[in-house]
């Protein structure tokens, strides 16, 4: 019999039964894609940023300024999984200057000329009214 159970840190642990009373864990990685889509999916905004980053500190200061509040997950502030997950947006995104990259009502978004693009031509207020991140 095996059992199966997540760990804060977002990895699967396999628990093999060694005796009657003891388990052996081994660990499987949750897949970076598989993370990104969950965080996605709890938030109406998710900023994914590097703290360091004037374009990162741009886009969340458009989304303070407009009276939002987005979810923002510092991928330097997590050496190994926010490496993971770097590199799984630079997959999605397809190129590798990654961030920021913007998720609204659980759709990409884009970088910052995406949501600057969007919020000059006016789709941007919409997209977060539906998302529910935006009341006015």
């Amino acid at each position: 019999m095996q059992y199966q159970a997540v760990s804060a840190t977002g990895y699967y642990y396999n628990c093999i039964p060694v005796t009657r009373h003891h388990y052996y864990p081994t660990v499987h990685a949750v897949d970076p894609l598989e993370r990104i889509a969950k965080l996605v999916s709890q938030n109406a905004v998710v900023i994914f940023s590097l703290s360091t980053c004037c374009m990162c500190y741009a886009v969340k200061s458009l989304f303070s300024g407009m009276g939002v509040n987005p979810t923002v997950y510092e991928l330097d502030e997590d050496p190994v999984r926010g490496r993971e997950i770097e590199r799984a947006l630079v997959r999605l995104m397809g190129n590798s200057a990654v961030v920021p990259v913007v998720f609204i009502g659980g759709e990409l978004v884009g970088s910052m000329d995406r949501v600057m693009g969007s919020h000059i031509n006016g789709t941007l207020v919409p997209l977060l009214k539906k998302a529910g991140a935006l009341w006015l």
